[in-house]
């Protein structure tokens, strides 16, 4: 065996071998040769002088800053020819393959009536409104038939609770104009929507007492006997057996005449609304609040699809662009507004509502739970326990599903350790029905047709805007985002957003320990995991939207509600069948 031989003694390199052996580690632009330096021999006129205390000879201090002036002129030369420079010219609207490229999205600072030239400054709010009954943008109505001033109220009476928007409108113009909102709403609950008073409808109607006496407060007494006031009830009062909702709707319609001065359209003045007018109403209040359908928006203008999620339904409206056809049928839809004519592709899936969905899932869980453990047993007095990877880990939420029979029973739903996005996304995938039969392809879920989003709204066609529980489940997770930019995020960010919250406190203390009021709300809400990784699979998974699309998410523009309300308060004094009560 021959062993390696390791010198004791390392003799250090010459000068000429650690300059070679540098050089091979630099590139070629910035390797250097060694630089020969003479020594300052003792006795030299430099040194002479240096050593009585004095300058070196006027001669080499001048040549070395000439050398130095030619040196930084041509670095000069050099930045400036190789230096890339700013661009002036303006930027582009298109692309080079003409497709719209969209700028950045601002919030509206003013109100979305178009301003005219006569230097008023016009309220965006009632309390700005020093006077209701004229208007700052005219003098006198665009036709002799129309009053000047418009008001408008129109009632959701929504699953979870009722609100009033009241609209003030002018005619200054060919069509009715926007100017502003008030708003108000009953308490959000439950156990305060229209439809909780099944069997008892003249309490539903007395319930709208309160949203009734702001509209009384607002609107000019000389103005409220032409002022319309309708309901309109969405999906959660559709949901009730027999003649339950038709009983509710009779009384609202009775309590509204008999008590109060305002109008109502003989035609359908309280009706619950139909699936189809709901997302296109929708559709309507944003882009127009946006900009993109409003009569001064420019030529081609991209429009925003919407995704509204209710309670008990969500639904999803855009104009689909390119040159594949819509398939004829209820989903296509021929909107007449602002002059123009387009086509939308709608609908309305019924179940599909955050409060609905978490039913479903309750229940897919509950019999999951029994296929794969015996029936779950309460000890006394307390409700059966069944373990809930939908829930936040070390959260409990109590809830009512039907057993066998009919008959309904609590049930208590544990996100103890099996909490999580993974484990409860495949529950919500089974929800959604991916599988079902699919008669007209394409189709999003639930075996609904819709084109495919990558080839009829790809993300140069439009912004996508997301409303209702969309809102309220993520912006309080996000960031407040810095002067006037719109609240936006991808589709893959809010199942990352999921991932943290069902991770429970665990998760929660690194990113929102610091917000006392954040914390004590996920606290109070376990399903705050649930709704997450549905919003997520819905957009991801149901309408098949790319995990990086972004998405837009809001409440207000410029002081008004997104929704379907003012695109419904548009039809509502815009029509003919305005009138003013005898």
């Amino acid at each position: 065996m021959v062993a390696e031989s390791i010198p004791r003694h390392i003799t250090p390199p010459t000068t000429s071998s650690r300059s070679s052996s540098v050089s091979a580690t630099l590139s070629p632009s910035t390797a250097t040769a060694p630089r020969s330096r003479t020594p300052m021999a003792p006795g030299s006129p430099i040194y002479d002088r240096l050593e009585a205390g004095r300058p070196p000879p006027k001669q080499s201090l001048r040549f070395g800053w000439r050398k130095f002036a030619i040196g930084a002129s041509l670095l000069l030369v050099l930045v400036w020819l190789f230096v890339p420079k700013e661009r002036r010219h303006l930027p582009k609207w298109s692309s080079s393959s003409g497709d719209e490229v969209i700028p950045p999205l601002r919030r509206p600072t003013q109100t979305p009536a178009k301003s005219p030239s006569n230097g008023l400054k016009h309220p965006t709010s009632f309390d700005e409104d020093s006077d209701p009954t004229k208007t700052t943008y005219c003098k006198k109505p665009h036709s002799s038939s129309e009053q000047l001033v418009q008001f408008g109220l129109m009632i959701d009476a929504g699953s979870t609770g009722s609100r009033i928007h009241i609209y003030k409108f002018n005619n200054c113009g060919p069509q009715p104009v926007y100017e502003y909102e008030v708003f108000k709403q009953t308490e959000t609950t439950k156990k305060s929507g229209l439809s909780s008073f099944a069997g008892r409808p003249e309490a539903a109607a007395a319930s709208l007492d309160v949203l009734m006496q702001e509209a009384m407060r607002v609107v000019p007494p000389s103005l409220r006997k032409c002022t319309p006031v309708a309901v309109r009830a969405t999906a959660g009062l559709r949901l009730l057996p027999g003649s339950q909702s038709a009983d509710i709707l009779a009384a609202v319609t009775t309590h509204l005449r008999d008590n109060y001065p305002f109008s109502l359209p003989s035609k359908d003045p309280v009706t619950i609304m139909d699936g189809a007018d709901e997302a296109v109403f929708a559709w309507i209040t944003a882009n127009y609040l946006l900009g993109s359908i409003r009569a001064d928006a420019k030529p081609k203008t991209p429009t925003f699809a919407v995704l509204d999620l209710g309670g008990a339904s969500t639904q999803i409206v855009f104009a689909p662009v390119g040159d594949a056809p819509l398939h004829e049928g209820e989903h296509k839809y021929d909107l007449d507004f602002g002059g123009k004519t387009r086509v939308l592709y709608q609908h309305s899936y019924l179940g599909y509502g955050l409060m609905q969905a978490r039913a479903s899932i309750h229940r897919v869980v509950h019999f999951m739970s029994s296929l794969h453990h015996d029936p779950p047993v309460a000890a006394h007095g307390q409700d059966p326990v069944i373990s809930n990877p939908c829930l936040s880990r070390e959260t409990r939420r109590r809830v009512e599903l039907p057993i066998d029979g009919g008959a309904m029973q609590n049930f208590t739903m544990d996100g103890g350790d099996v909490g999580g996005f993974e484990a409860c996304k495949k529950i919500v995938d089974l929800v959604l029905a991916k599988d079902a039969v699919c008669t007209v392809r394409p189709c999003a879920f639930g075996g609904v047709y819709q084109p495919a989003l990558s080839e009829a709204f790809p993300a140069h066609a439009g912004r996508v805007l997301l409303l209702s529980y969309f809102y309220d489940r993520v912006a309080p997770l996000m960031p407040k985002p810095k002067g006037d930019t719109q609240l936006a995020t991808t589709v893959d960010e809010i199942a990352d957003l999921a991932k943290v919250v069902c991770k429970g406190r665990e998760g929660w203390l690194p990113r929102w320990g610091a917000q006392t009021a954040l914390m004590a709300d996920l606290e109070e809400r376990p399903e705050w995991c649930l709704d997450l990784t549905f919003m997520h699979r819905l957009l991801r998974n149901g309408y098949e939207f790319d995990g990086h699309r972004e998405v837009m998410y809001g409440k207000q523009i410029a002081g008004t509600e997104l929704g379907w309300a003012l695109g419904a308060g548009f039809k509502l004094v815009g029509g003919v069948d305005v009138q003013c009560r005898v």
